[in-house]
């Protein structure tokens, strides 16, 4: 290899920097997203030929024909303790990786920044909590942070179902069930059905992303299992519109009765550029589930959640915007960032204002 790299020394520059995630393509040095930035490594451009023994010394075999045959395989691969989301593919007939850091290290709820009302929904016997939020928003770090907690202060059953999977959660108070589409299940919903004769107490479903996964996990929430679950949203209203929305038309008022019931949270999430410090930091939406807000979600008013999670604070319900206000009055956040995430700017914009003159 012209380079002379190895995937070994190019993990061990990841954790090394505290990266979250290393780009590798031909043509071009590998490079870092370091702090929300890529950052090229200070190495020769990879060849053509170079990226295709990185991405080979990396790829199991069974991943290597996918790569072959569908363009693209994904896998989870480690580095001592420290794991890796991996996907390889190929982009103008070459190959290229990108990998996710997963932080060897589990956080507390406080280091993430959630409030304490969320770890009182672990305990709950049944329902569904949905952690939402676009990729690399931090989604899969929550989760695991919030089953570490159950794993360590509740005698149940865990099932995960993952794809990959991404943190390994010991047994602790726990028994730990751990399975991972394509290897050890063929599909999200096959899973979840497969679950509910495995005698579940929490069931993580990695992703909700298609109708059939969609209606195996509230159906799973509705029957006595605590399930957690991810969507591709941002904020409580845009993600009960969005399960609602993947359902026929004669079937939506049906899942908006089922919704109402079993959902129990939805925790919306960011990661933003920190600005006192070298760092990211998350803001959050919480919705709550209470009488009010599963009515607006049965009777099709989904448009007035906002308004009860701006009131909702003794529930432990937290606005996106008064959190992104929240980080910049403390001086952790840009101005362009309050702005540009927030849900609605001008209403923002003009409290700030109102708040800076009053002083």
């Amino acid at each position: 290899m012209s380079t002379e790299l190895t995937m070994t020394e190019l993990m061990q520059v990841t954790v090394d920097e505290g990266a979250s995630d290393l780009h590798v393509r031909s043509g071009i040095p590998p490079s870092l997203r370091i702090h929300g930035s890529l950052t090229p490594l200070d190495v020769p451009a990879l060849t053509e030929e170079d990226t295709r023994q990185l991405v080979y010394s990396i790829t199991p075999e069974d991943k290597q024909h996918e790569l072959e045959n569908n363009g693209g395989a994904d896998f989870a691969t480690s580095l001592g303790d420290t794991r890796f989301r991996t996907s390889v593919f190929k982009e103008r007939g070459r190959y290229g990786i990108v990998m996710r850091m997963i932080p060897a290290t589990l956080l507390t709820l406080q280091q993430i920044g959630l409030p304490n009302e969320i770890q009182e929904l672990l305990f709950k016997p049944r329902g569904l909590i949905l952690v939402t939020g676009p990729t690399g928003s931090g989604k899969s770090t929550t989760l695991a942070s919030m089953l570490n907690i159950i794993n360590q202060q509740r005698d149940c059953h865990i099932i995960t179902i993952e794809d990959p999977i991404e943190y390994y959660h010991p047994h602790k108070q726990c028994i730990v069930t751990q399975r991972e589409i394509g290897n050890d299940v063929p599909s999200f919903a096959e899973a979840i059905r497969r679950a509910l004769r495995q005698d579940p107490d929490v069931i993580l479903v990695g992703e909700m992303r298609d109708l059939e996964t969609m209606q195996a996990a509230i159906t799973a929430a509705e029957t006595g299992h605590l399930v957690f679950a991810t969507l591709h949203t941002t904020g409580a209203a845009a993600t009960v519109d969005r399960i609602v929305d993947a359902f026929p038309m004669d079937q939506q008022d049906q899942i908006r009765t089922q919704l109402s019931v079993g959902l129990v949270a939805v925790i919306s999430q960011l990661l933003l550029k920190r600005v006192d410090k070298p760092g990211r930091v998350a803001a959050f939406e919480i919705m709550i589930s209470t009488p009010s807000v599963r009515s607006h979600i049965r009777d099709n008013k989904t448009f007035q959640i906002n308004s009860d999670i701006q009131t909702g604070a003794k529930f432990g319900m937290v606005s996106l915007d008064n959190h992104l206000l929240d980080l910049y009055q403390r001086g952790m956040i840009a101005y362009d960032d309050l702005v540009t995430k927030s849900q609605d700017p001008d209403t923002l914009v003009a409290k700030l204002r109102e708040m800076q003159g009053g002083r």
